[in-house]
């Protein structure tokens, strides 16, 4: 197949050193939480009552985060040459991923194993694991891996992401040989439109940000897993709050939302939500104008004719001004396979677009035997 995936990271580095810094930074994180819960929620006299020799709250939290960091794994993918997504995401792409079952299996952003060729989980000591996709949802977002060699690691818990409150402190870590865990703070939980026909609830926004934040993993003070990470956000506040001054952060896909689709994934690759209709467009909104900024090729977009400095002004009859708008009434509109009308506005004038839009999933490569 050529292009063998390369091993990230520095050599030589061992799991104990690895192991150690992570408790450290787990036990210092755990102390700024420890701080601020305890003293607004506890009473002074409460400490008394723990039996003598018994670990305290501090140390149990500092056990399960370091836990917790001990399931994140790297995660390294080689497209297939001919995958469409190869234009916008590289053929050759890296990652986190976190292991959520004793079997092996591997949560991660369903973006970095789109169209896989070849995957392999990277450990702490830079052994390379190879892995096989079990399931890409595009509806979630979400990406599952089976690993297919043994990890010995432990798995880490769902919690619930719905119940995280703004501001609390969270651990984000990133798997491989040069993973690394850093502390942040939820600022918002909302809705949120990708630019790409992606759109997903309760979608959780911390600060501040990490740059290896793919497939990184989100974990409350319990060490459970509450999000994977997918983007850096210019800003993480709702629109309307804060001074004028962009606050930059990442957005975490909310384990809330892999709960009721697990056994699907696990079963048919994929949940019934991801059989939806699919233009291939990208376009950004700005002050409720939808511009086009991509039109993929050999899609329903491309073949009506829609270019590149469009604007989206309604779909199927129905005004639109958002991102959210937009995908809504695309996927609300009938079956995947359908006549969508698009109108648009082009050199100041107004006209209407036909499309035939196809199923998504029908149209992503797979790899032979997949």
């Amino acid at each position: 197949m050529g292009n063998d995936i390369g091993r990230a990271g520095s050599h030589g580095r061992t799991s104990d050193r690895r192991f150690g810094r992570w408790r450290a930074l787990a036990a210092a994180g755990l102390a700024a939480v420890a701080c601020g819960a305890a003293a607004a929620a506890t009473p002074p006299s409460s400490a008394s009552n723990a039996p003598a020799g018994a670990p305290t709250e501090l140390e149990q939290q500092s056990r399960a985060l370091e836990r917790a960091s001990q399931s994140v794994v790297g995660v390294q993918v080689l497209a297939l040459e001919d995958a469409r997504s190869n234009a916008t995401l590289g053929r050759v792409r890296q990652g986190s991923g976190v292991v959520i079952g004793s079997d092996g299996l591997i949560l991660t952003i369903g973006y970095l194993v789109l169209e896989a060729d070849q995957v392999q989980i990277v450990l702490d000591d830079n052994r390379a694991v190879p892995a096989r996709v079990v399931g890409y949802d595009l509806a979630s977002g979400f990406g599952l891996l089976q690993s297919l060699a043994p990890l010995r690691l432990p798995a880490a818990p769902l919690g619930g992401s719905g119940s995280v409150g703004t501001d609390e402190p969270l651990l984000v870590a990133s798997g491989g040989d040069a993973g690394r865990l850093s502390m942040a703070r939820l600022v918002s939980r909302r809705s949120f439109a990708g630019y790409w026909e992606y759109r997903i609830d309760g979608a959780l926004f911390t600060a501040p940000p990490r740059g290896d934040h793919s497939g990184a993993g989100l974990f409350n003070s319990r060490g459970e897993l509450v999000g994977i990470g997918s983007l850096v956000v210019a800003e993480v506040r709702p629109a309307g709050e804060g001074d004028g001054t962009r606050r930059p952060g990442n957005m975490f896909v909310p384990t809330d939302l892999l709960r009721p689709i697990l056994g699907e994934l696990r079963s048919r690759g994929t949940s019934s939500a991801s059989r939806r209709a699919w233009l291939g467009v990208n376009c950004v909104e700005d002050a409720g104008v939808l511009h086009v900024v991509r039109v993929s090729g050999d899609s329903p977009a491309e073949a009506a004719g829609l270019r590149v400095g469009d604007r989206i002004v309604a779909i199927d009859g129905s005004a639109v001004d958002s991102l959210d708008t937009l995908w809504t009434k695309l996927w609300s509109g009938g079956p995947a396979e359908r006549d969508v009308a698009l109108d648009i506005e082009r050199d100041g004038r107004r006209q209407t677009l036909a499309l035939r839009s196809i199923d998504r999933a029908q149209s992503i490569r797979r790899a032979s035997g997949v």
